[in-house]
């Protein structure tokens, strides 16, 4: 998959796991996260999705922690929580929301087979343990749309690796070095 990295990627790896700072940072990266997706949904089914959206968001919050404990590196870790989001997506036939196409579910699910495997997450199940014990807002699926899928935010043949794009448009396989002079109230949400 491709993502984009830069200095706020960091910071928020950073503040995620500071007391206090951190809440806000999650909350911050939640409402980040539905409302670029929301605005790929079809603008019919935007707002009817966007409690789902932020429940399933909170969520990955933890995977993303989770695989920076395991050793993985912030586009890694962050790349995982995209495939969750990703399987969630193609669940609910809502593939105009993904970022990679349908053919490759499989393919990214497999470079991250073991980790997924440790907590139970699969494409059917794209939260595994990281799952509310009181479970996330439904919203309904269009499961018509698997038939003829439309990926228009999809970008296709990134399965093999992460693909970073920096700041200056250059992409960098396996993302950039960690900057050693990350602040992390440059966090998303840390002054808000």
């Amino acid at each position: 998959m491709k993502l984009r990295q830069n200095v706020k990627h960091f910071a928020a790896k950073q503040a995620l796991t500071l007391p206090v700072v951190g809440d806000a940072v999650n909350d911050r990266l939640v409402d980040l996260h539905t409302n670029v997706f929301a605005d790929k949904a079809d603008a019919s089914r935007a707002d009817e999705r966007r409690a789902h959206l932020d429940d399933f968001f909170d969520a990955t919050m933890d995977t993303y922690v989770a695989a920076l404990d395991a050793g993985f590196p912030e586009a890694e870790a962050r790349e995982i929580t995209h495939v969750q989001a990703n399987f969630d997506f193609y669940n609910h036939g809502w593939t105009e929301m993904m970022e990679f196409p349908v053919d490759e579910l499989a393919d990214h699910y497999e470079r991250y087979e073991s980790f997924f495997e440790r907590y139970d997450i699969t494409i059917d199940e794209p939260l595994g343990t990281f799952a509310p014990a009181d479970g996330i807002t439904e919203a309904p699926s269009t499961p018509e749309e698997l038939d003829d899928p439309e990926h228009p935010h999809a970008e296709g043949g990134f399965a093999d690796d992460v693909y970073v794009e920096t700041d200056d448009g250059e992409i960098v396989v396996g993302g950039q070095e960690e900057p050693t002079d990350v602040d992390p109230s440059e966090a998303p949400g840390v002054e808000e």
